[in-house]
């Protein structure tokens, strides 16, 4: 057998100055001995060692190496680094789904007596791993209007250590000011956290806006068709460790086959998510002309209030948005159950667009007072606009806003 090389200089590129699209392409990639060109994805649960002394080293984190693919995969590594590339931060955990990062995160920074302050714009599952699981541990809780600042600020405590928030908001668009809420949690000496989940680094980079760490649910747009679940958090390596350690005790950890899906979704990010946006922003105003729509939710609409904050921090403006129907649930429902093409179902940021009551799904396991609060009513519908042409996303949901 021909021995195999060491790769030359030209394939160890230096991506220091690398703009997006081509992070999204080529960082954190590897190539073995092998010499394949697309990434390799390393199925294995545990490495082999030359002697019983490395393998020591390895486990005491002496010698860099992989020790059990729970919390060392190649194939998850370069994953972790090429999304932390696009967020401009140090180090990346990769998750086994979005909730298990924010769960990780809760973990890591949280302890009996410590306080949090939490949007109350935030997915319902969210909610209710704090208010069902967190609080069993003594962890005081206090949610917040996502826009009101002085709200924010009057609710630091001396034992507040995170501030928790998405922006976007789901289901309705509401967006942040992330370089306010950033000074203020640095006053507070806490640390700001918020889900990009509905951005994205294509769209989105929080840690330059001040934010200390990222959250992301890859099962939506950085995968982009709907196929595998995972998750991931960003920021400095030193923010980070914590939660790795988190994930390699507890084991919520991402697959390398999901990672190697991944890997290819973050390929095509950019891509998508202009044209995602594209769509969106098109039938967020032929929304806004439908006599039986009575409200539409999306930032990259001139009327929407905090418009001109999104356009300072984002660089498009997504592919979901909600929008409400003359009535209540009955008729959000036949808007819902007329559609054809759109697919039924709770998942975000697909290739196909996809349509969800909130109330119900969602949000359904939030209480009457708690989705009031939320301003998420019964004549809700969110869409997560995906790639069809524009004029059959409108036909099909013009099936049942012609309706009513």
């Amino acid at each position: 057998m021909t021995d195999l090389p060491e790769w030359p200089e030209r394939y160890q590129s230096d991506l220091t100055d690398a703009e997006f699209d081509t992070l999204a392409v080529r960082a954190g990639q590897m190539r073995s001995p092998e010499g394949e060109h697309g990434e390799a994805m390393f199925l294995t649960s545990s490495y082999v060692f030359a002697s019983a002394a490395e393998a020591a080293a390895t486990f005491g984190g002496d010698r860099d190496g992989n020790v059990y693919s729970r919390y060392t995969n190649p194939t998850v590594r370069n994953f972790e680094e090429r999304l932390a590339a696009l967020e401009g931060g140090e180090s990346c955990a990769a998750t086994a789904s979005g909730m298990a990062a924010i769960y990780a995160v809760c973990i890591a920074y949280l302890e009996a007596g410590d306080h949090m302050i939490c949007s109350r714009a935030v997915f319902g599952s969210t909610n209710v791993l704090l208010e069902k699981f967190l609080r069993k541990f003594n962890v005081e809780i206090t949610y917040v209007d996502l826009l009101n600042i002085d709200e924010w600020r009057g609710s630091v405590k001396d034992n507040t250590k995170l501030l928790f928030l998405e922006s976007p908001s789901n289901p309705l668009n509401e967006v942040a000011d992330i370089r306010a809420l950033a000074e203020l949690s640095k006053e507070a000496n806490a640390l700001l956290v918020v889900d990009n989940c509905f951005c994205t680094p294509a769209a989105q980079q929080p840690l330059k806006l001040g934010a200390d760490l990222v959250i992301h649910s890859a099962t939506k747009y950085i995968d982009g068709q709907g196929r595998c679940l995972g998750g991931a958090v960003v920021g400095s390596a030193e923010l980070i460790d914590p939660v790795i350690g988190v994930l390699r005790s507890a084991g919520p950890t991402m697959s390398p086959f999901n990672a190697w899906v991944f890997l290819k979704g973050l390929e095509t990010l950019s891509l998508r998510m202009r044209e995602h946006s594209k769509n969106a922003l098109k039938l967020a105003k032929w929304l806004q002309a439908q006599p039986t729509v009575t409200s539409v939710n999306y930032c990259g609409l001139p009327e929407h209030p905090q418009h001109e904050l999104a356009k300072s921090q984002q660089k498009m403006f997504g592919g979901v948005l909600s929008f409400e129907v003359a009535g209540g649930r009955e008729e959000a429902w036949k808007v819902v159950d007329a559609t054809r093409m759109i697919s039924i179902t709770a998942n975000l940021g697909d290739t196909k667009t996809t349509i969800t009551h909130p109330g119900t799904t969602t949000h359904g396991r939030l209480t009457d007072e708690q989705r009031n609060v939320a301003g998420i009513s019964q004549a809700l519908v969110r869409i997560s606009v995906g790639l069809e042409d524009i004029e059959d996303i409108k036909k099909d949901l013009a099936r049942g806003l012609d309706l009513l």
